[in-house]
């Protein structure tokens, strides 16, 4: 199944998306279902039960159509920060390497930062260009982990068991910031760097994370193309990770990392500015579009 969450006259509302019925509105379909995507997942198997149940009686009249609908970030209003794996493609940490210079050093274990809730925005909203404090303006397209229950020290062979379902998750960068601050966290934490969308796919329904396609094309060119089962880090490894003596909850959201193709490893380089329009895409899941603004 896919859950959005998607705006009713001003008001945030649970739907599930299906790309020919349109959306369905779960609290409108069953009163005994959360009306936030953030307390559905912690609602559990039940109501994951339950929706599933109300979609297979919705009558035809029950979906919106879901051309004009707007669509929030699926968790429009995370209770933590982003958790974000850096460096986690080869290819990507090869071009990084030769961008600044460096060796190539692939990381022996997941390299974790973190982006503020206030970066999180949806499919369609823009990302601010943020002129004044970047020249330097880049897009990531990365799988998103939606942790599903209270995980804590959960082995890597179990992590899965603690998994809700999958997104899209675009981790915007200001490179100059990135690299002057001497860490990540600066320079990824602008204010609309993080859009995520357009839904979560179930972790039944994507299926294996592994073996995934994801790109991000920018004006229609295509920029990365890549496939999750090149990851240097896999899904249960990174919840492994960041799970050990730190406590996640229903709702949080893991960014995996990013393949190759990134602006600041093409040569020449190809900053975004304003104008531009992002497409991430993610096979099993869909598009997440935005759009550089002023």
């Amino acid at each position: 199944m896919k859950f959005v969450t998607f705006d009713a006259n001003g008001q945030e509302r649970l739907g599930v998306l299906d790309s020919k019925r349109g959306i369905l509105d779960l609290k409108k379909a069953s009163a005994s279902l959360p009306g936030d995507m953030i307390s559905f997942i912690e609602a559990g198997d039940a109501a994951l039960a339950e929706a599933k149940k109300v979609v297979g009686a919705a009558p035809d009249n029950a979906w919106i159509p879901l051309q004009g609908v707007k669509l929030y970030a699926p968790i429009p209003h995370p209770r933590k920060n982003i958790f974000c794996i850096g460096r986690n493609y080869k290819a990507h940490i090869e071009e990084g390497a030769r961008a600044r210079n460096l060796p190539v050093k692939f990381p022996p274990v997941p390299e974790i930062f973190s982006k503020p809730f206030t970066t999180v925005i949806g499919h369609e909203a823009n990302v601010k260009r943020h002129a004044k404090n970047t020249n330097q303006l880049d897009y990531e397209v990365e799988l998103g982990v939606v942790i599903g229950k209270t995980t804590l020290d959960v082995p890597a062979d179990k992590a899965f068991d603690h998994v809700f379902g999958y997104t899209i998750f675009n981790d915007v960068t200001a490179r100059e910031k990135q690299a002057a601050h001497g860490q990540w966290f600066k320079g990824k934490s602008f204010d609309t760097f993080g859009p995520m969308g357009p839904c979560i796919v179930t972790k039944d329904e994507f299926g294996d994370a592994s073996g995934h396609r994801l790109t991000l094309r920018v004006n229609g060119e295509t920029r990365q193309d890549s496939n999750t089962s090149d990851l240097l880090f896999g899904v249960p490894a990174i919840i492994e990770s960041v799970c050990a003596s730190l406590t996640l909850h229903a709702g949080d959201v893991i960014a995996t990392g990013t393949p190759s193709g990134v602006a600041l490893g093409m040569t020449p380089q190809k900053f975004l500015n304003t104008g531009d329009v992002m497409e991430a895409e993610i096979d099993g899941i869909g598009i997440l579009r935005n759009k550089i603004a002023e």
